[in-house]
């Protein structure tokens, strides 16, 4: 519900399509400077701890945003700082939790775990963005915004109440531990060139995709609300999807991953080509499906590929590289669009997203990257008794 929110208010409050991407680029910057120490600490502190504190700061950040709102006009500025700190927050909760996955899930199961994460978060995105939509356009972002405090206020209790066992004693610097992290990252080739393709997707597609659409949305397919359900859409396809996957331990989860990344840019096409809503909507089903089968393999193969005690760090060196240029373009995409327009950017971030996955595929490394585990009687398992990696 907050992203639409958040554009919504931005655009209502006086700001431009470069308005809103100084505001999208707040958000993913800090997650740029921040991350990689916030794999660290949860590798030392411990997972829940870093999850908690995060959580606490983002609902802070999204309470404050929902009060100046219902106060009245908020200057983009007042964005810009609050944005910065729930990217903070996201920063530090994210490798803790794809580090904490492994400690909780059942042996074996590291991939239905990772897949019934994806339902559970598209589960909440269904609803979500046709009832932001419907309330933005009802009540304006405000009250939106301010449900999405009381989910991470939610958040906060549910951390409070999960048990987990006390982190590994700490005996060594924390650039020790940095430097650790570092060398698990860039000795996995497949880690590397997979963090490569997503940091060049963020910029040339997926960071288009999300500031070029809501302002299409609003030029020709009547707002809010039909952005509303294209999120839905794409949220839809992923739980469908994350469904369907549960079970399914393929022996290359490596390239499954890729190949589910070609249906990022559909999208794209279908609003370059000006289509109308309906295309549009299946297109971002497409998408969010494969945005489920890509997210869950690439995660599960990092959690078999990476000692646990070194996975939030592995994960933050990696989603860091995927955002490095990602949340710069979002300062760039506006103005650049208002010159060339939105379209010929979209279509050119739909060429890229359909050609980079398969020049990835083209690579021996991808092609002959981790394969799942396999037990004694020959069966693929989801994960490794032991220690065996985006966006």
């Amino acid at each position: 519900m907050a992203t639409i929110a958040v554009a919504f208010a931005v655009l209502s409050n006086g700001g431009d399509s470069a308005a809103l991407g100084y505001v999208f680029a707040a958000g993913v910057i800090p997650q740029i400077l921040l991350m990689i120490g916030g794999g660290v600490l949860a590798d030392r502190i411990g997972r829940r701890p870093v999850m908690l504190g995060a959580d606490l700061l983002r609902f802070a950040a999204q309470a404050v945003l929902a009060a100046a709102l219902l106060a009245g006009h908020v200057p983009v500025w007042v964005f810009v700082v609050l944005q910065a700190a729930e990217g903070t927050g996201e920063a530090f909760f994210t490798p803790a939790l794809t580090a904490l996955t492994p400690q909780m899930a059942p042996p074996g199961q590291v991939s239905d775990a990772n897949a019934l994460i994806g339902l559970a978060t598209y589960t909440a995105r269904i609803g979500g963005p046709a009832l932001a939509g419907i309330l933005v356009a009802a009540v304006g972002p405000g009250p939106v915004i301010a449900v999405d405090a009381a989910s991470f206020g939610a958040s906060v209790l549910s951390l409070a109440l999960l048990r987990m066992p006390p982190a590994r004693p700490v005996t060594t610097s924390p650039l020790r531990d940095l430097a650790d992290g570092w060398a698990a990252f860039r000795s996995r080739r497949w880690l590397l060139l997979t963090t490569v393709q997503y940091t060049l997707f963020n910029l040339f597609t997926w960071a288009p995709y999300l500031l070029l659409g809501p302002i299409l949305a609003r030029d020709y397919l009547g707002g809010a609300r039909a952005w509303g359900i294209i999120v839905t859409a794409l949220a839809i396809g992923s739980v469908g999807a994350s469904l369907a996957l549960v079970g399914r331990r393929p022996r290359r989860p490596l390239v499954v991953s890729v190949l589910g990344s070609f249906g990022y840019p559909l999208p794209c096409l279908l609003l370059a080509l000006h289509a109308p809503l309906a295309p549009v909507a299946v297109a971002a089903l497409a998408a969010g499906a494969g945005s489920a089968v890509a997210g869950t393999f690439w995660t599960t193969t990092l959690q078999q590929d990476v000692p646990p005690e070194l996975q939030a760090r592995a994960t933050a060196f990696s989603m860091t590289g995927a955002f490095a240029l990602g949340g710069s373009a979002y300062a760039v995409i506006g103005p650049v669009a208002a010159v060339l327009g939105a379209q010929p950017l979209l279509a050119f971030a739909a060429v890229y997203g359909l050609a980079s996955p398969a020049i990835l595929l083209a690579l021996p490394a991808i092609r002959r990257g981790p394969r799942a585990p396999v037990d004694p009687a020959g069966m693929t398992k989801g994960d490794g008794p032991g220690p065996v990696p985006l966006a």
